[in-house]
Formats: structure tokens, C-alpha cells, sequence
């Protein structure tokens, strides 16, 4: 009776695991159909970009009519990958203080 018990608790976890692997695998396709889709069905558009060190473009892109966001990185091969996603968005142009003694 423990053993089957063991084995379930088991099994059960390692559903569980998968699932959660699952769900956070990465979701990317090639950068036309990522920007069709967030422009077509979300509305947004690139506000901002960056050069990551593994040399993929970073970039957001956001919708202020919807308030929606998305950030992407493109690879070197031409994969655009979701990396994050929200809403709320705001666009911030005030500069933060300057860090350490004032001279």
C-alpha cells in the first residue's frame, strides 16, 4: 500500500513539473508573423529597441490606445521570441537622478 502510494505522489508530481515546463516553454516564430500579430491583433508598435549581449534585438512594443505591451528579443537566426507581455502601459520621458555624490 505505501509503495502505490509513493508511486502516485510521484507521478502525480511529475505531471505537475511537466505541465509547468509546458506552460513557460518559449513561444517565438519568425519575425514577420510575431509583428503581424502584435500589430494586426494588439495594436502596438515598437517604442523602443537594444542590442542584448548574445547580440538579439530587444524591443518593445506597445499599444497606448489599449494600454497593452509585449517585449520581443530577435535572434541572430531571425526568431522573434515573447519574452514578456502586460498592460498598463505608459510612456515615461523624465530621467531618473543621476547615482552617487554630488561634486
Amino acid at each position: 500500500m505505501n509503495q502505490t502510494l509513493l508511486a502516485f505522489s510521484l507521478g502525480a508530481a511529475g505531471l505537475i513539473l511537466a505541465a509547468t515546463t509546458v506552460h513557460s516553454a518559449p513561444q517565438c516564430g519568425t519575425r514577420d508573423l510575431v509583428l503581424g500579430q502584435l500589430t494586426e491583433k494588439y495594436g502596438e508598435t515598437r517604442r523602443s529597441m537594444g542590442l542584448a549581449a548574445n547580440n538579439g534585438v530587444v524591443e518593445v512594443f506597445a499599444s497606448p490606445a489599449s494600454g497593452s505591451w509585449t517585449i520581443t528579443v530577435t535572434l541572430p537566426d531571425g526568431v522573434m521570441c515573447l519574452v514578456a507581455s502586460g498592460h498598463s502601459y505608459e510612456a515615461v520621458t523624465e530621467e531618473l537622478p543621476a547615482r552617487g555624490r554630488k561634486i
